[in-house]
């Protein structure tokens, strides 16, 4: 059920973002005909993409050999829509690919040419006017918590080096260190001196 929502999603969303624009029909003509297999780690079924004229229907299963597979996990999925980050993800092991690397390499270049707008997808469902105020708002929340996460990574930078400040070197611990030796001596040496003087009493 969770995958079949998934799929309608992604298929709504892909004919917005890919299909709309005139000026893209030439690099989706590049991709019609082709499937592309994702298999993502975090889901138990595939997410196949098959490439029409008008639409890329969204599939979880397909019993033909899909033209690329994609082996990845949600988190690299968002640096897809930069074209120049795949060989970066592949030579990283975050992205394996299986078939004909064009495909994806097409899809991604589909992707970066494609304008996304969240107001423009949600202005057919909310109107216009909740729409865009809806992705603003979204947008100052995302702001603020990246701002607050950089805020709190620079917190942590400073509290480490501040402990790696005050932490003692090398050279001081060797010295601590001999000085607790001298002073376990001395003392050995006192307790000696002491039972000394008691026996001779």
């Amino acid at each position: 059920m969770l995958m079949s929502l998934i799929a309608a999603t992604l298929e709504i969303a892909l004919k917005r973002l890919l299909y709309q624009d005139q000026f893209m029909k030439t690099a989706r003509q590049r991709l019609k005909g082709k499937t592309l297999r994702f298999e993502l780690a975090e889901l138990d079924s595939p997410v196949i993409l098959v490439f029409g004229e008008s639409q890329a229907d969204v599939l979880t299963s397909w019993d033909d050999p899909a033209d690329c597979t994609v082996k990845t996990h949600f988190s690299a999925i968002p640096a897809l829509r930069r074209r120049q980050r795949l060989p970066a993800l592949i030579k990283q092991g975050d992205l394996e690919v299986d078939g004909d690397i064009q495909v994806v390499q097409q899809f991604v270049a589909l992707l970066d040419m494609a304008e996304f707008d969240p107001a423009e997808l949600l202005s057919p469902y909310l109107g216009d006017v909740l729409s865009e105020g809806l992705t603003q708002r979204v947008s100052a929340h995302a702001d603020n918590i990246k701002r607050r996460w950089t805020d709190r990574q620079t917190q942590w930078g400073q509290a480490v080096t501040e402990e790696w400040r005050l932490s003692p070197s090398a050279l001081e611990l060797a010295w601590f260190s001999e000085e607790v030796d001298t002073l376990d001596r001395d003392g050995a040496a006192l307790a000696a001196r002491l039972e000394r003087m008691e026996i001779s009493r």
